[in-house]
């Protein structure tokens, strides 16, 4: 099968956030730092990701909108004609990642967790993260800055499914669903799983950590394939252990392994889907897309000492890729 050409690139510019929340795969925290990598080193990763051909680059942390170089680096990315995704929590958006964020090619992707503030705080560990997140999503609005949310349920009872009736209410027309992901905080102190992974990992993809590693996926923080302090991204993405890292993916997920023809995406669980609606996608009637929806997979939410289970065995549209 001929080599996939890189088209997509996280760049998980800190670890550090003000929130905890439960189920974060990263496990990020006010505990978490910007790592190692300085503006100059992120900026040649930019610079090499657009020379190897990658369109798409989406700004992940921890926190993203923390770091004080977010409006510099989307500017850059920008200036090499890649288009821009900043993943947010919405708590804490300074004027100049505002002024940033309202660049053509650029937009707003953040996660809800309910329509109801107790339910997203209990999520976030944080009181008040829903009413700043949802005063945000306002002014991003007001900004016509363009947003797609994810709801992501997590805690038995939450209101998930009028959680993304409330954002299609309020004008989004890009909304999804996702299960909770068993990595990082999420994993309860069980090692990683590769069949909890999407199975695409590593193919046209990539991932890159704030002390500069290199992963095939954000998920797959256990399989580093490299060090961008130390190798250039060709040489990384091209390399041996990335080829090892795509052959052990194939053996664990056979059926996912894409023709040299086939679409090499898994939408949501990889990509921001900057030009197609995933399976998952819940549009609103007037939204360019064509969902489809079907029974998903997802770990059994967690249990808040705090709340009363409203129902049991939770279900989410969407399928598993």
């Amino acid at each position: 099968m001929a080599q996939l050409a890189p088209q997509f690139a996280w760049l998980e510019i800190t670890g550090f956030c003000n929130l905890a929340c439960r189920h974060c795969y990263a496990g990020s925290s006010p505990q978490g730092t910007h790592g190692t990598m300085t503006p100059a080193d992120w900026q040649r990763v930019i610079d090499e990701l657009a020379a190897l051909g990658v369109r798409d680059v989406q700004f992940i942390g921890g926190e993203p909108t923390l770091h004080p170089d977010l409006p510099h680096f989307i500017h850059h990315a920008r200036g090499r004609g890649m288009r821009v995704e900043v993943f947010s929590n919405l708590t804490h958006i300074s004027d100049a990642v505002w002024e940033a964020l309202r660049l053509p090619e650029v937009r707003l992707a953040f996660s809800y967790y309910s329509d109801d503030a107790q339910d997203h705080d209990d999520v976030t560990e944080n009181r008040g993260s829903h009413a700043r997140t949802r005063a945000n999503i306002e002014k991003a609005r007001s900004f016509g800055i363009p947003m797609r949310g994810s709801v992501i349920n997590v805690l038995q009872g939450q209101r998930a499914d009028q959680s993304r009736r409330q954002l299609l209410d309020i004008g989004l027309r890009d909304v999804r669903t996702d299960k909770v992901r068993p990595f990082g905080r999420a994993a309860s102190g069980a090692e990683p799983d590769i069949s909890k992974l999407c199975g695409r990992c590593g193919r046209n993809k990539l991932a890159i950590a704030p002390d500069g590693s290199v992963w095939p996926c954000v998920f797959a923080r256990w399989m580093t394939v490299g060090n961008v302090h130390e190798q250039s991204l060709p040489d990384i993405y091209h390399g041996v252990p990335m080829q090892g890292a795509r052959a052990e993916l194939a053996a664990a997920h056979p059926d996912k392994v894409p023709s040299a023809s086939g679409d090499p995406s898994c939408l949501p669980d990889c990509n921001p889907s900057f030009d197609t609606c995933s399976p998952q996608l819940a549009c609103a009637p007037d939204a360019a897309c064509n969902p489809t929806e079907g029974d998903g997979h997802l770990r059994e939410p967690i249990m808040s000492p705090h709340r009363t289970v409203r129902y049991s065995n939770p279900r989410i549209v969407g399928t598993d890729c």
